[in-house]
């Protein structure tokens, strides 16, 4: 797996690896080696994951990859489309969290992070508290651990001082976050920015 020094977008593909205890090679590029890797890249941009040779590029196509061969993309065609519905919807919420992510000036980035939480964080939350209610179960969907678990498990991280308002998913992030596999991983992953 290859991506810059940061969890961003290849976070839940080591989420799924951690989940599945299969052992990767996690290469992190300095943004100082990204011009000269970029061109090598099928579409100019990270995370790639190279499997035996041939490389997979994007980063929810090597997401449904690993969890189609980890077995965390639901048990049926039914359970494998509701997944993917959230993953497409957190992609919605990402997008909008980006420029809040790659912003450097301190005292602007708490700024933008009261417009972030007002306009995408709230309606977020309040949704897949309600997602989760009706879900009847632990997980988001079906009965077992899936690929949208660790997905919104991930996002909730970035809102981690506001899910204690929302006490299922208060208690959703952290059961995830205590599975001996993701805790292990979250434990030694390395300290970032994003």
């Amino acid at each position: 797996l290859t991506y810059f020094n940061g969890r961003g977008r290849a976070e839940v593909i080591r989420l799924l690896f951690a989940q599945a205890n299969v052992s990767y090679d996690d290469i992190r590029i300095n943004k100082s080696d990204w011009p000269a890797i970029k061109p090598k890249t099928p579409y100019g941009h990270v995370p790639i994951l190279n499997v035996s040779g041939k490389i997979l590029a994007e980063s929810h196509a090597i997401e449904r990859y690993l969890a189609r061969k980890f077995d965390l993309l639901g048990g049926n065609e039914w359970e494998a489309a509701k997944i993917d519905e959230i993953i497409c919807n957190l992609e919605d919420v990402w997008l909008k969290m980006l420029p809040w992510i790659h912003e450097e000036n301190s005292s602007k980035k708490d700024e933008m992070f009261d417009k972030l939480v007002k306009k995408t964080a709230t309606p977020f939350l309040e949704q897949y508290e309600k997602f989760l209610v009706n879900s009847h179960g632990p997980y988001f969907i079906g009965n077992k651990i899936s690929l949208a678990d660790l997905a919104v498990f991930n996002m909730l991280n970035y809102f981690s001082k506001l899910t204690p308002k929302y006490p299922k998913l208060n208690e959703f992030a952290t059961k995830i976050g205590q599975m001996p596999k993701i805790k292990a991983w979250i434990d030694k992953r390395p300290d970032t920015n994003f």
